[in-house]
Protein backbone atom coordinates (compact mmCIF):
# COMPACT_ATOMS: atom_id res chain seq x y z
CA UNK A 1 0.00 0.00 0.00
CA UNK A 2 1.09 3.69 -0.49
CA UNK A 3 -1.21 5.96 2.04
CA UNK A 4 -2.88 4.42 5.36
CA UNK A 5 -5.62 4.88 3.90
CA UNK A 6 -5.32 3.31 0.43
CA UNK A 7 -7.17 -0.67 0.09
CA UNK A 8 -5.47 -2.85 -2.24
CA UNK A 9 -8.89 -3.25 -4.46
CA UNK A 10 -9.01 0.08 -5.05
CA UNK A 11 -8.24 2.02 -8.70
CA UNK A 12 -6.39 4.36 -7.70
CA UNK A 13 -5.12 6.38 -11.16
CA UNK A 14 -6.44 8.79 -13.32
CA UNK A 15 -5.32 6.94 -16.36
CA UNK A 16 -7.22 7.12 -19.47
CA UNK A 17 -5.45 6.24 -22.77
CA UNK A 18 -2.04 6.19 -24.44
CA UNK A 19 -1.05 8.66 -27.23
CA UNK A 20 1.31 8.73 -30.05
CA UNK A 21 3.40 11.84 -29.65
CA UNK A 22 4.16 11.92 -33.85
CA UNK A 23 0.84 11.48 -34.94
CA UNK A 24 -1.65 11.73 -32.13
CA UNK A 25 -2.82 8.33 -32.36
CA UNK A 26 -4.96 6.90 -29.34
CA UNK A 27 -4.49 3.46 -27.67
CA UNK A 28 -5.55 1.73 -24.99
CA UNK A 29 -3.78 1.21 -21.68
CA UNK A 30 -5.79 -2.06 -20.88
CA UNK A 31 -3.79 -3.43 -23.39
CA UNK A 32 -0.04 -4.10 -23.99
CA UNK A 33 1.88 -1.27 -26.10
CA UNK A 34 5.40 -0.49 -27.21
CA UNK A 35 5.40 2.15 -28.98
CA UNK A 36 3.16 4.21 -32.12
CA UNK A 37 3.38 1.04 -35.20
CA UNK A 38 2.28 3.86 -37.30
CA UNK A 39 4.96 6.16 -37.08
CA UNK A 40 7.30 4.38 -34.49
CA UNK A 41 6.99 6.91 -31.82
CA UNK A 42 7.26 7.03 -28.77
CA UNK A 43 3.47 6.62 -26.73
CA UNK A 44 3.16 8.89 -23.98
CA UNK A 45 0.03 8.36 -20.56
CA UNK A 46 -2.93 10.53 -20.42
CA UNK A 47 -4.74 11.23 -17.04
CA UNK A 48 -8.02 12.58 -16.82
CA UNK A 49 -6.71 15.19 -14.59
CA UNK A 50 -9.87 17.79 -15.02
CA UNK A 51 -11.13 15.07 -12.47
CA UNK A 52 -8.04 14.76 -10.48
CA UNK A 53 -8.15 18.64 -10.15
CA UNK A 54 -11.70 18.17 -8.34
CA UNK A 55 -11.20 15.11 -6.43
CA UNK A 56 -7.56 15.23 -5.34
CA UNK A 57 -6.19 17.60 -2.49
CA UNK A 58 -2.34 18.31 -3.70
CA UNK A 59 -1.29 19.11 0.47
CA UNK A 60 -2.88 15.79 1.56
CA UNK A 61 -0.41 13.53 -0.76
CA UNK A 62 2.37 15.41 1.72
CA UNK A 63 0.50 13.49 4.85
CA UNK A 64 0.96 10.14 2.66
CA UNK A 65 3.55 7.38 3.02
CA UNK A 66 6.93 8.91 1.21
CA UNK A 67 7.90 7.28 -1.87
CA UNK A 68 6.94 7.61 -5.55
CA UNK A 69 3.83 5.52 -5.16
CA UNK A 70 1.95 8.70 -3.15
CA UNK A 71 1.01 10.21 -6.31
CA UNK A 72 -0.71 7.51 -7.64
CA UNK A 73 -3.21 9.59 -9.03
CA UNK A 74 -0.92 10.69 -11.93
CA UNK A 75 0.89 7.36 -12.25
CA UNK A 76 -0.59 4.59 -14.43
CA UNK A 77 -1.01 1.74 -12.41
CA UNK A 78 -4.70 1.43 -11.44
CA UNK A 79 -4.87 -1.09 -8.56
CA UNK A 80 -2.34 -1.28 -5.87
CA UNK A 81 -1.61 -4.56 -5.87
CA UNK A 82 0.28 -4.48 -8.85
CA UNK A 83 2.87 -1.65 -7.68
CA UNK A 84 6.14 -2.87 -7.27
CA UNK A 85 7.91 -0.83 -4.93
CA UNK A 86 11.38 -0.81 -3.22
CA UNK A 87 10.87 2.69 -1.45
CA UNK A 88 11.89 4.75 -4.50
CA UNK A 89 11.53 8.22 -4.89
CA UNK A 90 11.16 11.43 -2.51
CA UNK A 91 15.01 11.60 -2.75
CA UNK A 92 16.31 15.28 -0.64
CA UNK A 93 16.75 18.30 -2.38
CA UNK A 94 20.39 19.63 -1.01
CA UNK A 95 21.19 23.24 -1.51
CA UNK A 96 25.11 23.37 -2.39
CA UNK A 97 26.21 26.63 -0.35
CA UNK A 98 29.98 26.02 -0.50
CA UNK A 99 29.68 25.62 -4.76
CA UNK A 100 27.32 28.13 -4.66
CA UNK A 101 29.43 30.28 -3.02
CA UNK A 102 31.89 29.84 -5.26
CA UNK A 103 30.09 30.57 -8.56
CA UNK A 104 28.42 33.23 -7.34
CA UNK A 105 25.17 31.79 -6.86
CA UNK A 106 23.27 31.83 -3.61
CA UNK A 107 20.43 29.44 -4.65
CA UNK A 108 22.40 26.37 -6.39
CA UNK A 109 20.59 23.08 -5.17
CA UNK A 110 21.18 19.70 -6.30
CA UNK A 111 18.36 16.65 -6.34
CA UNK A 112 20.26 13.85 -4.97
CA UNK A 113 18.98 10.75 -6.50
CA UNK A 114 21.62 8.65 -5.77
CA UNK A 115 19.63 6.88 -2.58
CA UNK A 116 16.88 5.32 -5.05
CA UNK A 117 16.92 1.28 -4.25
CA UNK A 118 20.01 0.05 -6.53
CA UNK A 119 21.71 3.66 -6.16
CA UNK A 120 20.34 5.27 -9.04
CA UNK A 121 17.43 7.54 -10.92
CA UNK A 122 16.77 4.73 -12.93
CA UNK A 123 14.83 2.96 -10.26
CA UNK A 124 11.88 5.30 -10.32
CA UNK A 125 11.05 4.37 -14.18
CA UNK A 126 11.48 0.55 -13.65
CA UNK A 127 9.15 0.61 -10.84
CA UNK A 128 6.57 2.30 -13.17
CA UNK A 129 7.28 0.11 -15.86
CA UNK A 130 7.34 -3.10 -14.07
CA UNK A 131 4.22 -2.30 -12.66
CA UNK A 132 2.47 -2.00 -15.27
CA UNK A 133 3.46 -4.98 -16.95
CA UNK A 134 2.54 -7.01 -14.01
CA UNK A 135 -0.81 -5.45 -14.40
CA UNK A 136 -1.14 -6.17 -18.14
CA UNK A 137 0.26 -9.74 -17.81
CA UNK A 138 3.45 -9.65 -18.98
CA UNK A 139 5.72 -12.46 -17.51
CA UNK A 140 9.01 -11.79 -19.07
CA UNK A 141 11.21 -8.71 -19.49
CA UNK A 142 14.48 -7.42 -21.85
CA UNK A 143 16.35 -4.49 -21.52
CA UNK A 144 19.52 -3.19 -23.67
CA UNK A 145 21.58 -0.88 -20.68
CA UNK A 146 24.63 0.96 -20.18
CA UNK A 147 24.29 -0.03 -16.39
CA UNK A 148 21.78 1.39 -14.04
CA UNK A 149 18.78 0.76 -15.87
CA UNK A 150 20.05 -2.98 -15.82
CA UNK A 151 20.35 -3.70 -12.04
CA UNK A 152 17.12 -1.51 -11.60
CA UNK A 153 15.11 -3.99 -14.18
CA UNK A 154 17.14 -6.49 -12.52
CA UNK A 155 15.54 -5.92 -8.63
CA UNK A 156 11.95 -4.88 -10.01
CA UNK A 157 11.70 -8.43 -11.43
CA UNK A 158 12.73 -10.23 -9.40
CA UNK A 159 10.18 -8.16 -6.66
CA UNK A 160 7.47 -8.88 -9.58
CA UNK A 161 8.73 -12.94 -9.97
CA UNK A 162 9.37 -11.80 -13.73
CA UNK A 163 12.37 -13.77 -15.79
CA UNK A 164 14.82 -10.37 -16.85
CA UNK A 165 16.97 -10.89 -19.93
CA UNK A 166 19.97 -7.59 -19.99
CA UNK A 167 22.18 -7.04 -23.14
CA UNK A 168 25.33 -4.66 -21.31
CA UNK A 169 28.69 -3.43 -23.14
CA UNK A 170 31.47 -5.19 -21.49
CA UNK A 171 32.84 -2.07 -20.31
CA UNK A 172 29.72 -1.84 -18.31
CA UNK A 173 30.94 -0.88 -14.81
CA UNK A 174 31.13 -4.06 -12.52
CA UNK A 175 28.50 -2.79 -10.16
CA UNK A 176 25.73 -2.90 -12.62
CA UNK A 177 26.81 -6.39 -13.56
CA UNK A 178 26.63 -8.12 -10.15
CA UNK A 179 23.54 -6.49 -8.82
CA UNK A 180 21.79 -7.87 -12.13
CA UNK A 181 23.11 -11.13 -11.85
CA UNK A 182 22.85 -11.93 -8.03
CA UNK A 183 18.82 -10.49 -8.50
CA UNK A 184 18.64 -13.71 -10.77
CA UNK A 185 19.01 -12.03 -14.24
CA UNK A 186 20.28 -13.31 -17.37
CA UNK A 187 22.89 -10.77 -18.36
CA UNK A 188 24.77 -10.97 -21.53
CA UNK A 189 28.04 -9.05 -22.41
CA UNK A 190 28.61 -7.47 -26.09
CA UNK A 191 31.12 -6.09 -28.00
CA UNK A 192 30.11 -2.11 -28.64
CA UNK A 193 28.10 0.36 -26.92
CA UNK A 194 24.19 0.41 -25.73
CA UNK A 195 22.88 0.89 -29.22
CA UNK A 196 24.56 -2.64 -30.21
CA UNK A 197 22.73 -3.64 -27.23
CA UNK A 198 20.01 -2.64 -28.28
CA UNK A 199 19.75 -4.02 -31.69
CA UNK A 200 20.18 -7.21 -30.16
CA UNK A 201 17.51 -6.46 -27.91
CA UNK A 202 15.10 -5.91 -30.63
CA UNK A 203 15.85 -9.00 -32.31
CA UNK A 204 15.78 -11.26 -28.95
CA UNK A 205 12.91 -9.73 -28.00
CA UNK A 206 11.10 -10.57 -31.76
CA UNK A 207 11.61 -13.96 -31.82
CA UNK A 208 11.38 -15.17 -28.36
CA UNK A 209 8.73 -12.98 -26.64
CA UNK A 210 10.31 -10.79 -24.23
CA UNK A 211 8.65 -7.41 -23.68
CA UNK A 212 11.13 -4.74 -23.96
CA UNK A 213 11.21 -2.04 -21.93
CA UNK A 214 13.98 -0.14 -23.87
CA UNK A 215 13.65 4.04 -23.13
CA UNK A 216 10.84 5.30 -24.66
CA UNK A 217 10.32 1.70 -26.40
CA UNK A 218 7.12 1.52 -23.66
CA UNK A 219 5.20 3.93 -22.08
CA UNK A 220 5.57 3.93 -18.61
CA UNK A 221 8.99 4.31 -17.44
CA UNK A 222 8.77 7.68 -18.44
CA UNK A 223 5.78 7.90 -15.66
CA UNK A 224 8.54 7.09 -13.28
CA UNK A 225 10.86 9.61 -13.60
CA UNK A 226 7.95 12.37 -14.12
CA UNK A 227 7.32 12.38 -10.55
CA UNK A 228 10.60 14.26 -9.66
CA UNK A 229 9.35 17.35 -11.59
CA UNK A 230 6.21 16.93 -9.14
CA UNK A 231 8.69 16.66 -5.84
CA UNK A 232 10.41 19.44 -6.99
CA UNK A 233 7.41 21.82 -6.97
CA UNK A 234 6.22 20.34 -3.59
CA UNK A 235 9.67 21.20 -2.01
CA UNK A 236 9.71 24.61 -3.29
CA UNK A 237 6.21 25.28 -2.18
CA UNK A 238 4.01 24.83 -5.23
CA UNK A 239 6.67 26.56 -7.12
CA UNK A 240 9.25 25.38 -10.02
CA UNK A 241 13.06 26.36 -10.09
CA UNK A 242 14.26 29.09 -12.97
CA UNK A 243 17.04 26.60 -14.09
CA UNK A 244 17.04 22.39 -14.34
CA UNK A 245 20.20 21.18 -15.45
CA UNK A 246 19.91 17.36 -16.33
CA UNK A 247 22.10 14.87 -17.62
CA UNK A 248 20.83 13.26 -20.94
CA UNK A 249 21.56 10.30 -22.32
CA UNK A 250 18.05 8.57 -23.25
CA UNK A 251 16.21 11.53 -21.81
CA UNK A 252 13.35 10.29 -19.89
CA UNK A 253 13.68 12.22 -17.00
CA UNK A 254 13.98 15.86 -18.86
CA UNK A 255 10.75 14.78 -21.12
CA UNK A 256 9.37 13.47 -18.54
CA UNK A 257 9.46 16.65 -15.90
CA UNK A 258 8.48 18.85 -18.97
CA UNK A 259 5.63 16.17 -19.09
CA UNK A 260 4.63 17.11 -14.88
CA UNK A 261 4.80 20.84 -15.35
CA UNK A 262 2.47 20.18 -18.03
CA UNK A 263 0.51 18.42 -15.30
CA UNK A 264 0.76 19.91 -12.81
CA UNK A 265 -0.78 23.47 -14.49
CA UNK A 266 -3.52 20.92 -15.72
CA UNK A 267 -4.07 19.94 -11.79
CA UNK A 268 -4.06 23.65 -10.58
CA UNK A 269 -1.59 22.76 -8.71
CA UNK A 270 1.16 25.49 -9.27
CA UNK A 271 1.01 28.73 -7.30
CA UNK A 272 3.67 30.42 -10.15
CA UNK A 273 3.27 28.75 -13.60
CA UNK A 274 6.49 30.00 -14.96
CA UNK A 275 8.16 27.06 -16.09
CA UNK A 276 11.84 26.35 -15.94
CA UNK A 277 14.88 26.77 -18.88
CA UNK A 278 15.34 23.22 -19.00
CA UNK A 279 19.48 22.34 -20.00
CA UNK A 280 20.71 19.27 -21.39
CA UNK A 281 24.16 18.15 -20.34
CA UNK A 282 25.96 15.82 -22.82
CA UNK A 283 29.81 14.75 -22.31
CA UNK A 284 31.30 16.00 -25.71
CA UNK A 285 32.53 12.55 -26.66
CA UNK A 286 28.86 11.67 -27.11
CA UNK A 287 26.52 15.04 -27.97
CA UNK A 288 24.22 14.38 -30.26
CA UNK A 289 21.14 16.43 -28.62
CA UNK A 290 23.75 19.56 -28.28
CA UNK A 291 24.80 19.31 -31.55
CA UNK A 292 20.93 19.09 -33.07
CA UNK A 293 20.26 22.11 -30.88
CA UNK A 294 22.81 24.35 -32.19
CA UNK A 295 21.73 23.56 -35.60
CA UNK A 296 18.24 23.93 -34.21
CA UNK A 297 16.84 21.06 -35.81
CA UNK A 298 14.00 18.64 -34.98
CA UNK A 299 15.47 15.44 -34.67
CA UNK A 300 19.66 14.42 -33.66
CA UNK A 301 21.89 12.41 -36.04
CA UNK A 302 23.52 9.37 -34.72
CA UNK A 303 26.45 10.10 -32.98
CA UNK A 304 29.54 7.77 -34.53
CA UNK A 305 32.09 6.82 -31.85
CA UNK A 306 30.74 7.81 -28.98
CA UNK A 307 33.13 7.74 -26.07
CA UNK A 308 32.70 9.19 -22.40
CA UNK A 309 34.03 8.04 -18.83
CA UNK A 310 29.80 8.97 -18.14
CA UNK A 311 28.38 5.84 -19.33
CA UNK A 312 24.62 6.76 -18.88
CA UNK A 313 25.91 9.58 -22.02
CA UNK A 314 26.99 7.14 -24.04
CA UNK A 315 24.07 7.13 -25.71
CA UNK A 316 23.98 7.78 -29.55
CA UNK A 317 20.67 9.18 -30.26
CA UNK A 318 17.75 8.61 -28.19
CA UNK A 319 14.70 6.93 -29.54
CA UNK A 320 12.89 10.15 -28.12
CA UNK A 321 15.24 12.84 -29.36
CA UNK A 322 12.45 15.13 -30.54
CA UNK A 323 10.23 15.53 -27.22
CA UNK A 324 13.93 16.32 -25.91
CA UNK A 325 14.66 19.05 -28.33
CA UNK A 326 11.18 20.41 -27.66
CA UNK A 327 11.31 20.35 -23.95
CA UNK A 328 14.76 22.35 -24.67
CA UNK A 329 13.00 25.18 -27.72
CA UNK A 330 9.65 25.43 -25.60
CA UNK A 331 11.59 26.22 -22.19
CA UNK A 332 13.85 28.60 -24.01
CA UNK A 333 16.67 26.06 -22.48
CA UNK A 334 19.88 25.47 -24.02
CA UNK A 335 22.15 22.20 -24.52
CA UNK A 336 26.33 21.80 -23.29
CA UNK A 337 28.76 19.45 -23.88
CA UNK A 338 31.88 18.84 -21.27
CA UNK A 339 34.78 17.42 -21.18
CA UNK A 340 35.56 14.05 -19.19
CA UNK A 341 38.43 15.53 -17.78
CA UNK A 342 35.69 18.38 -16.24
CA UNK A 343 33.52 15.50 -14.94
CA UNK A 344 36.23 14.28 -13.53
CA UNK A 345 37.15 17.13 -11.73
CA UNK A 346 33.57 18.28 -11.33
CA UNK A 347 32.94 15.07 -9.53
CA UNK A 348 35.94 15.67 -7.31
CA UNK A 349 34.88 19.28 -6.26
CA UNK A 350 31.36 18.09 -5.35
CA UNK A 351 32.93 15.46 -2.94
CA UNK A 352 35.52 17.86 -1.17
CA UNK A 353 32.66 20.92 -1.20
CA UNK A 354 29.96 18.89 -0.35
CA UNK A 355 30.22 15.36 0.48
CA UNK A 356 28.12 14.47 -2.56
CA UNK A 357 30.17 11.05 -4.34
CA UNK A 358 28.15 12.21 -7.56
CA UNK A 359 28.14 9.46 -10.53
CA UNK A 360 29.79 11.54 -13.48
CA UNK A 361 26.69 11.72 -15.06
CA UNK A 362 25.52 13.92 -12.35
CA UNK A 363 28.98 15.58 -12.03
CA UNK A 364 28.76 16.65 -15.31
CA UNK A 365 26.11 19.10 -14.50
CA UNK A 366 28.39 20.88 -12.04
CA UNK A 367 30.77 20.91 -15.12
CA UNK A 368 27.65 22.17 -17.35
CA UNK A 369 26.86 24.73 -14.47
CA UNK A 370 30.67 26.41 -14.79
CA UNK A 371 30.17 27.13 -18.10
CA UNK A 372 26.65 28.49 -17.99
CA UNK A 373 27.83 30.78 -15.40
CA UNK A 374 31.04 31.85 -17.22
CA UNK A 375 28.35 32.76 -20.08
CA UNK A 376 26.20 34.57 -17.85
CA UNK A 377 23.32 32.43 -19.09
CA UNK A 378 22.74 31.98 -15.41
CA UNK A 379 22.11 35.06 -13.24
CA UNK A 380 23.40 34.85 -9.68
CA UNK A 381 19.73 35.28 -7.91
CA UNK A 382 18.23 32.42 -10.10
CA UNK A 383 17.22 29.17 -8.07
CA UNK A 384 19.31 26.51 -10.58
CA UNK A 385 18.49 22.76 -9.77
CA UNK A 386 21.30 19.94 -10.79
CA UNK A 387 20.24 16.51 -10.91
CA UNK A 388 22.94 13.78 -9.68
CA UNK A 389 21.26 10.59 -10.99
CA UNK A 390 23.32 7.99 -9.23
CA UNK A 391 25.71 7.27 -6.72
CA UNK A 392 29.64 7.58 -7.37
CA UNK A 393 30.32 4.14 -5.39
CA UNK A 394 28.75 2.12 -8.89
CA UNK A 395 31.71 3.39 -10.69
CA UNK A 396 34.63 2.65 -8.30
CA UNK A 397 36.23 0.23 -11.07
CA UNK A 398 36.72 3.28 -12.94
CA UNK A 399 38.04 5.43 -10.20
CA UNK A 400 41.82 6.44 -10.52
Amino acid sequence: MTTKKLQVSEQISYLTELQCSGCGSLYSAAEVHTYCPDCQSPLLVNYDLNTARRHVDRDEIHSRLKGMWRWHEVLPVREAQNMVTLGEGDTPLLQLPRVGSSLGLTNLFVKDESGNPTGSFKARGLSAAISKAKELGIQKVIIPTAGNAGGAMAAYAARADMRAMIYMPKDTPSANVIESRIAGAEVILVDGIISDAAGMVGIKAREEGWFDVSTFKEPYRMEGKKIMGYELAEAFDWELPDVIIYPTGGGTGLVGMWKAFDELEKLGWLDNTKRPRMVSVQAEGCAPVVKAFEQKAAFCDFWINAKTIASGLRVPKSFADHLILASLYESSGTAVAVSDASITEAQKELAKAEGIFAAPEGAATLAALKELVRQRWIQPDERVVLFNTGSGLKYLDQQG
